[in-house]
């Protein structure tokens, strides 16, 4: 039995080492276009794996890219003219649909999440950009605002596109430029139109005046547990040669 045993494990270990590597996982390339009755009316997004390549400006009748990386445009894939039977489509649909519709199936809406983090690690007397961070936004249409210190603030306020995430809903980047005075408050608000729904997401500048302070009290303390170290082990030095 003890033989059998041993060839089994070993028929078990080579079949283990022949096993082929598991596949990665595919990229995911999605471009998604929505037309609503909330603003925005019509938005088209381009992501890959999340992240938002290109979003199209339809005011401008322009793709806009999602980073200073990226090229200005999906190319000759995605020309402007060959959207606008697109959207047209979508917004027929969405007049012949709604009105019968209304009230008669429930509609689909998400609670968002907000986060605020900023973009660096923030340094005294510099500025720092902080961004807000909304997820699980369904249907995409909010509005975003920032306040410091309980005022409202809306210069060198940027806001993104909504960028389709997992499981069908949105995410938006916003993001501001400030100099954190030391404890400022710094909150980003959404809301969504026609809808009791709120988020509030917050960020406290920290104070580098008590992190130096701090420093230098742990320094001073272990510098006084060192030398204490050091008498003691100089008098335990002294016992044990008297002895």
């Amino acid at each position: 039995m003890g033989v059998l045993a041993a060839l089994r494990a070993g028929v078990l270990v080579a079949a283990a080492a022949a096993e082929p590597a598991p596949d990665p996982p595919p990229h995911i390339l999605q471009e998604v276009l929505t037309c609503q009755p909330d603003p925005p009316s019509l938005s088209l997004s381009l992501s890959l794996d999340g992240r938002g390549l290109f979003w199209f400006d339809f005011p401008g009748s322009r793709w806009r890219r999602g980073g200073p990386e990226l090229p200005p445009g999906p190319g000759p894939l995605e020309p402007p003219a060959e959207l606008l039977p697109e959207t047209q489509m979508c917004r027929e649909i969405l007049g012949a649909l709604g009105p019968r519709l209304a009230g008669k199936l429930p509609e689909a809406r998400a609670i968002p999440s907000v986060t605020v983090f900023p973009l660096e690690p923030p340094s005294p007397g510099e500025a720092t950009t902080l961004v807000c961070l909304v997820e699980n936004i369904f249907p995409p249409s909010l509005d975003v605002s920032w306040s410091v210190a309980g005022a409202a603030v809306t210069a060198g306020v940027t806001l993104g596109p909504f960028v389709p995430g997992p499981g069908l809903t949105f995410v938006r980047f916003s993001r501001i430029s400030v100099r954190a005075a030391p404890g400022a408050v710094h909150a980003c608000e959404v809301t969504a139109p026609r809808r009791n729904v709120s988020a509030v997401g917050y960020w406290v500048a920290p104070d580098t005046a008590l992190d130096e302070q701090l420093d230098m009290a742990l320094a001073g303390a272990a510098l006084a547990l060192g030398l204490v170290l050091a008498l003691l082990g100089a008098g335990l030095a002294l016992l044990a040669r008297r002895g």
